[in-house]
């Protein structure tokens, strides 16, 4: 049976080279970086050149690099680091209603440490208006955090914008951004763009599980969120899990070769599929496809009345794999605050699959996939109906 993987967004395969890399780095490099031998020098060699691997992707510097164990880590170590370290100077900070869970939830619990969180909405696309996000900008906020793209719509937010209207507005606040489903489809340069904290996480660009980075302007400060030996200048203790910071790297390094073509053919599976799902009856877009403001790896459609494990596990049986929103709450039953958050009506909100590409899939997947959906919809629907 034909094998087509839709759901990147949740996670992506390994490469050739990542694995090979990693492979490496555990039978022949597995010294500690922070030994003296020189093993301990070998290992520390290539989590340098991850390092500036990383910054150069970024225009940074390698000492702005910080290697976390994912997105989730990054996110937590940014808001919480930042919002302890800056909270004498006031305690506001601002987010979104449709962050991931690892911003999201973060913000919840500061709220009942005590600090005030605004959590600015979205127009029907998915966006924040700029005039919303200035309103919310007070003399207290020492913290604000917004995804680059969200994971469940594609919405690209325009966090460039943002960071600046805040350095003019409110000088000393910080700015974050969860790049996690932006790198590697974006050229980012948040120095320039004023972008304080940055969150990447590997494994969605064909890296190992278990390992990202934060980037952390130079001056910034933060309190870790980890206590021991004192690694990584003493913002995250722990030995460096080398493997994963090679493999890390050594994705990076490749999710930036021949970049522009990888992204043109993104668009075009993307235009590819929701050209077929416009013709379809009972399928909705969520949010705008324009590609000016829309990531080109996620599409997501709501398939009005089917519910959307039903139509996952139809698929699936098909070898098509899909998911029903994001993989981090794909196993709670309430609706999506993201889909929540652009208005849509309940019944709708139940129906919603997301696909996301990679450079590895082709047009002959999603015309597979929408042939399918052709036929097994009407089947679905007559059920769904009874």
């Amino acid at each position: 049976m034909k094998e087509v993987y839709f759901d990147n967004a949740a996670t992506s395969r390994c490469s050739e080279g990542v694995v090979r890399i990693v492979n490496q780095m555990m039978l022949e490099a597995y010294g500690n970086p922070s030994s003296m031998h020189g093993k301990g020098v070998e290992a520390e060699k290539y989590c340098r050149t991850a390092a500036e691997t990383l910054a150069a992707c970024l225009k940074v510097s390698p000492e702005e690099i910080l290697f976390t164990s994912g997105g989730t880590e990054s996110n937590n170590q940014a808001i919480k680091g930042a919002a302890y370290a800056y909270q004498r100077r006031g305690k506001h900070l601002i987010t979104t209603q449709i962050e991931h869970p690892s911003v999201y939830r973060v913000m919840e619990e500061l709220e009942k440490e005590g600090f005030s969180v605004t959590y600015l909405p979205v127009n029907a696309d998915g966006l924040v208006e700029t005039e919303t996000f200035q309103n919310a900008l007070r003399d207290d906020t020492i913290l604000t955090s917004i995804m680059t793209v969200n994971n469940e719509t594609g919405a690209r937010q325009p966090v460039e914008l943002l960071a600046k209207i805040q350095k003019t507005q409110v000088p000393g606040a910080l700015f974050h951004t969860d790049a996690v489903q932006g790198f590697a489809k974006y050229r980012l340069s948040p120095a320039k763009s004023g972008i304080d904290l940055l969150s990447i996480s590997g494994h969605k660009f064909h890296g190992p599980k278990g390992i990202g980075a934060l980037y952390i302007r130079k001056g910034v400060r933060i309190v870790p969120l980890l206590e021991g030996g004192g690694q990584q200048n003493g913002l995250r203790s722990g030995t460096h899990p080398v493997p994963l910071i090679a493999g890390l790297g050594q994705a990076a390094a490749e999710a930036y070769q021949g970049f522009d073509e990888k992204i043109e053919h993104l668009y075009t599976l993307k235009k590819c599929l929701t050209d077929g799902l416009s013709d379809m009856e009972d399928v909705y877009l969520l949010g705008t496809q324009d590609p000016i403001i829309s990531a080109p790896h996620i599409v997501s459609a709501a398939f009005v009345p089917v519910r959307s494990e039903v139509l996952l596990h139809a698929l699936e049986e098909k070898g098509i794999y899909v998911s029903s929103g994001s993989a981090c709450s794909s196993h709670n039953t309430k609706t999506s605050r993201t889909v929540s958050a652009l208005g849509v009506e309940k019944a709708m909100a139940d129906s919603v699959i997301r696909f996301s590409f990679c450079e590895n899939n082709t047009t002959e997947e999603v015309q597979y996939c929408l042939e399918t959906l052709q036929e097994i919809l009407p089947v679905l629907k007559k059920y769904a109906r009874r």
